[in-house]
């Protein structure tokens, strides 16, 4: 299959999930079945329920898939895949919990380490963004189903283009995590200040914040605190479409993926041309 086609399974399988998180979220009775990991992290009902949808839309690409929610793999096994889905079926889930809107769906397809294609769908605001190699990156409005005739390319030509561009404001803006503000985030931000004569500072959920540095609403999102695979692969594949990329803080290389640990180090995300260095 060519990436065009694994975009359409993607943003399928990226909206279907969204739209089974929301029978959850906005069913007044709903029991979110709400469990802790071993991580202490919090699992519902809806986190399940998106995994499964995912799992199925995207069985029949014959690509190996790595979900938050799925099954732990061994690196043995995993280092012999040159390609696969990188998955969170429901990123942000204590904002999910809080009913606050700010979750996602994302999904992204890793070849050799680096992100090359990735849908982000927020369910509550049915904002799509997505992107691959090739083709750029996009944000699509409204979106609540996509129709069996439905290509990338009539996806691309109905959504506008990333980045959007700064509408002229003269503010330097940060997105920060609003559940996981590190003193040392903190930190990076008050250096900022001495740097712009006018700093803004937005909080947001999920990888939302990612999307906001993509297209061109926020300039900078500094993480000094830990990440899995599964939270940046699809804001980094729909960054890195957009002009942007998730580097390492303090240095100018890019975050990889399908490594032997999961965890990321902590990163910034910004256009390639402006890393930061870290504090």
């Amino acid at each position: 299959m060519n990436i065009k086609t694994l975009l359409k399974y993607a943003v399928e399988a990226a909206v279907e999930a969204g739209q089974a998180i929301l029978d959850i979220y906005n069913d007044p009775a709903a029991d979110f079945g709400i469990e802790r990991k071993a991580d202490n992290s919090p699992l519902t009902r809806a986190d399940k329920r998106a995994h499964e949808t995912i799992a199925s839309r995207l069985a029949p690409t014959g690509i190996p898939l790595l979900s938050e929610e799925g099954r732990a793999t061994d690196y043995a096994e995993r280092r012999t895949w040159s390609s696969l889905w990188i998955v969170d079926p429901l990123d942000g889930t204590k904002e999910f919990i809080k009913r606050n809107g700010e979750f996602t769906v994302n999904i992204a397809l890793v070849t050799d380490g680096v992100p090359v294609l990735g849908v982000i769908y927020v369910p509550v605001s049915r904002e799509l963004y997505f992107g691959a190699d090739g083709l750029g990156a996009y944000k699509l409005k409204g979106e609540e189903s996509v129709g069996p005739d439905e290509t990338a390319d009539s996806l691309a030509g109905r959504a506008a283009r990333l980045p959007l561009g700064k509408d002229g404001r003269d503010t330097f803006v940060v997105v920060a995590s609003r559940s996981h503000l590190s003193p040392e985030t903190a930190a990076f931000i008050e250096a900022l200040r001495a740097e712009h004569p006018s700093v803004e500072t937005v909080s947001s959920g999920s990888s939302i914040k990612i999307c906001l540095v993509a297209e061109g609403s926020a300039d900078v999102y500094p993480r000094f605190a830990p990440t899995m695979e599964w939270d940046t692969a699809a804001g980094h594949a729909i960054a890195r479409n957009a002009g942007c990329q998730l580097c390492r803080a303090g240095s100018d290389t890019p975050l990889a993926y399908n490594k032997a640990e999961l965890l990321n180090p902590w990163f910034v995300a910004g256009p390639v041309k402006t890393q930061t260095e870290n504090p």
